[in-house]
């Protein structure tokens, strides 16, 4: 199908690229359970923040807010602990989650933090709204002083090889449940684009719609690979998986509409954007999919 494209801002394009370890804030303002409610009252002031972890032996054991000390006001409980009126229920992120994780939590949840944690439970920072504005204006700058270079070598390949028809093949394979390197296929390709002299606003869309593509993959197949072929004039993607496929199509593009199991959804994907996402960013979308035996995802992206 083809429609006409939307363009991603290179905001958009690096919370899908950065990791929250390169985000986050590392040096945390915690409290013990075991303060009192005066105390946080008086630590909140004194930073000038709203909420803070609740740590034990280094480890996470809740949130506090300045909501619970006004509850706790209200009820004439100030010099009680913060254990009695702190949340347990707590939505914490791993340093190796991509941005874009935190992102889909800021809009899920509405908090203004969410703590970051180890596997134990160990908390190692914290990330706020404020630290990814921060971050993606840094590495936007960084990145491109760093590039201009390596864009310079490589965007005279096709002028300098001579033949009928030219173009450069990318194979990536993915593994289902492999979130560690989710991406690595979308960052690879991103940055061949961005050598080679792909408009800047071609390869953000397409750094986008491989990442949701690839993250489909991951989420609903026992495997697949993502491929690009890029060619002077357009680049195609195709993302195959070998997954149970998908027995509404039509369905399946409806916005919000997603099959993800809840510990996926949990994890910050499976919001059923995926395809709407993928749609609104390729020039040509084409979808097909045979149930028990897969899904194939073309898409063009045009550079001229």
């Amino acid at each position: 199908m083809d429609q006409q494209p939307s363009s991603v801002s290179r905001v958009q394009e690096l919370v899908y690229e950065l990791t929250i370890n390169e985000v986050m804030t590392r040096e945390v303002v915690t409290i013990s359970p075991w303060a009192s409610m005066r105390d946080l009252k008086n630590l909140l002031r004194d930073h000038r923040i709203s909420g803070v972890p609740v740590v034990e032996n280094e480890r996470l054991v809740g949130i506090i807010s300045i909501e619970n000390l006004i509850q706790a006001l209200e009820e004439r409980n100030i010099d009680s602990p913060v254990k009695e009126h702190m949340t347990t229920s707590v939505h914490s992120l791993h340093p190796d989650d991509p941005l874009v994780k935190a992102v889909n939590f800021f809009a899920l949840f509405g908090y203004g933090r969410f703590p970051v944690v180890q596997a134990d439970n160990c908390l190692v920072g914290i990330i706020t709204k404020g630290d990814i504005l921060r971050a993606t204006l840094r590495q936007m700058e960084v990145a491109w002083q760093s590039e201009e270079i390596h864009r310079y070598r490589a965007s005279h390949i096709f002028e300098d090889i001579e033949s009928e028809q030219t173009s450069l093949i990318l194979r990536y394979n993915i593994k289902p449940q492999d979130f560690v390197r989710g991406g690595e296929a979308s960052s690879k390709i991103k940055r061949a684009l961005e050598r080679l002299g792909a408009p800047p606003a071609v390869v953000r869309r397409v750094a986008v719609a491989v990442y949701e593509g690839e993250t489909n993959v991951i989420i609903h197949s026992v495997g697949g690979e993502v491929s690009a072929e890029i060619h002077p004039e357009q680049v195609i993607i195709d993302i195959i998986d070998y997954g149970p496929g998908i027995p509404d199509v039509e369905q399946a593009m409806q916005p919000g509409y997603s099959t993800a199991p809840d510990w996926i959804r949990e994890l910050g994907f499976g919001a059923g954007m995926g395809l709407t996402n993928i749609k609104n960013c390729a020039d040509i979308m084409k979808l097909t999919s045979k149930m028990d035996e897969g899904t194939h995802l073309e898409l063009t992206f045009k550079l001229q």
